[in-house]
C-alpha cells in the first residue's frame, strides 16, 4: 500500500531534490485479473534482475519514480540513481510530434546526416561543456556528465543540425562518403554504380569540393549525380532554358575544348574566358553556364571547369554532341 502521510523525496541526477505529498501517490494496480503483472512492477523487477544502476529517461516518467520506489521500498532493494531528462520540443517549443518531422534515428539517416553529427548535435542539445561545439564521440565518451544536463525542454533546430553536419561531411573521408551516397543515387537518380569504377573514380576526385558545399548526404548526392550520369540523360527545366539559346556557344565549345593541347580546369576556363570575350561580351557565366547545363543536366555543381577536367576530354565533348543532336 502507498504511504498514507509525509512524502517523498528522490535525489534526480538532472532535476536535483524532487519531492511529492503522499497524498498524491495513490495505490496502483500491481497485477491484472489474469495474474499478469502491470507495466510498474514488471519494470521493478526486471531492473533489479539486471542489476540496474542508474535509470536515465524522460521527465515525462518523473511521476513514475516515486510509484517505483514504493515497490522497491516493499522488496527491500536498493533504489537505482535516477535522471530524468527534459525532452525535446520542435521548433515552436510544442512537444515534439510527427508534424515537426523525423523522429526514430532512422529517419535523420534517411534525410543525409551523418551518425557522429546526430550524436554531437543531440549531445549539445541539452548538455555542454564550456563553449565547446564540436564535440567527437570520443570527447563526449570522456567528458559527459549527467549533471551537466539541463532541466528544461530543448528544441529541434534543424539549421543547427545543418550545419553541424556540413562540418562532419566536410571532414569526413572522401572514400566513406562514396560509400555513403552510393545507396541515394540508386533511391534519388536510379543510379546504380556498385560495380561502375569509372563513376566512383570521378566521385573520388570531385570529392574535395562536392563537400564543401553539401550539409546533408542529400545535397552531396544530388549535386555530385552527373558523375555517374551517362548520355543521354534528363536535363531539369532551368538546364532546359539555359540550353535554349546557347547552340553557338556550345558549338564553339566543342570546338575548342577539342582542340586544346591538356584538358586541365585551367586551360578549360582560359578557352571559356576567351569564347566569353568573343560571343558574349566578356561575361563568363554566359559561356560556363550552357557548360555545366550540358555536363550536368543542372544549373548547380561545383566548378565546371574542375569538372569537365574530372569527366575527361571524351566524356565532355560526349555530353556537348549529346545535346547538340
Amino acid at each position: 500500500m502507498a504511504p498514507l502521510s509525509g512524502e517523498s523525496i528522490l535525489q534526480d541526477k538532472v532535476q536535483g531534490e524532487v519531492r511529492v505529498a503522499a497524498e498524491q501517490l495513490d495505490d496502483f494496480i500491481l497485477l491484472r485479473s489474469d495474474g499478469t503483472p502491470t507495466y510498474m512492477l514488471a519494470v521493478v523487477v526486471d531492473d533489479h534482475d539486471a542489476g540496474v544502476t542508474h535509470i536515465i529517461r524522460g521527465d515525462d516518467h518523473l511521476n513514475n519514480a516515486f510509484r517505483q520506489k514504493i515497490i522497491y521500498e516493499g522488496m527491500g532493494w536498493a533504489f537505482p540513481e535516477h535522471a530524468h531528462i527534459p525532452l525535446i520540443h520542435g521548433p515552436d517549443g510544442a512537444k515534439l510530434s510527427k508534424r515537426h518531422g523525423a523522429q526514430g534515428v532512422h529517419e535523420y539517416e534517411d534525410m543525409g546526416y551523418l551518425p557522429e553529427a546526430m550524436r554531437n548535435y543531440l549531445l549539445r542539445l541539452g548538455w555542454g561543456h564550456g563553449d565547446e561545439e564540436i564535440i567527437p564521440t570520443e570527447k563526449a565518451v570522456e567528458w559527459f556528465n549527467l549533471e551537466n544536463i539541463g532541466r528544461a525542454p530543448a528544441r529541434l533546430d534543424f539549421a543547427k543540425l545543418d550545419n553541424l553536419n556540413a562540418h562532419y561531411i566536410q571532414n569526413a573521408d572522401n572514400a566513406r562518403l562514396v560509400e555513403l551516397v552510393t545507396p541515394f543515387l540508386h533511391k534519388r537518380h536510379d543510379l546504380m554504380i556498385e560495380n561502375d569504377d569509372t563513376a566512383q573514380k570521378r566521385l573520388m576526385a570531385g570529392m574535395d569540393e562536392l563537400k564543401k558545399r553539401a550539409k546533408t548526404l542529400l545535397q552531396l548526392t544530388d549535386e555530385g549525380a552527373f558523375y555517374a550520369r551517362k548520355v543521354p540523360y534528363k536535363f531539369d527545366e532551368k538546364a532546359q532554358q539555359t540550353l535554349k539559346e546557347a547552340g553557338d556557344i556550345l558549338k564553339t565549345l566543342r570546338s575548342r575544348l577539342a582542340a586544346l593541347d591538356s584538358f586541365t580546369a585551367a586551360d578549360i576556363e582560359t578557352a571559356c574566358k576567351v569564347i566569353a570575350d568573343e560571343l558574349a561580351g566578356g561575361k563568363l557565366g554566359k559561356v560556363a553556364m550552357p557548360l555545366r547545363a550540358a555536363l550536368t543536366g543542372t544549373t548547380v555543381s561545383p566548378s565546371i571547369f574542375h569538372a569537365a577536367e574530372i569527366l575527361g576530354r571524351d566524356e565532355t565533348l560526349g555530353r556537348i554532341n549529346c545535346v547538340l543532336g
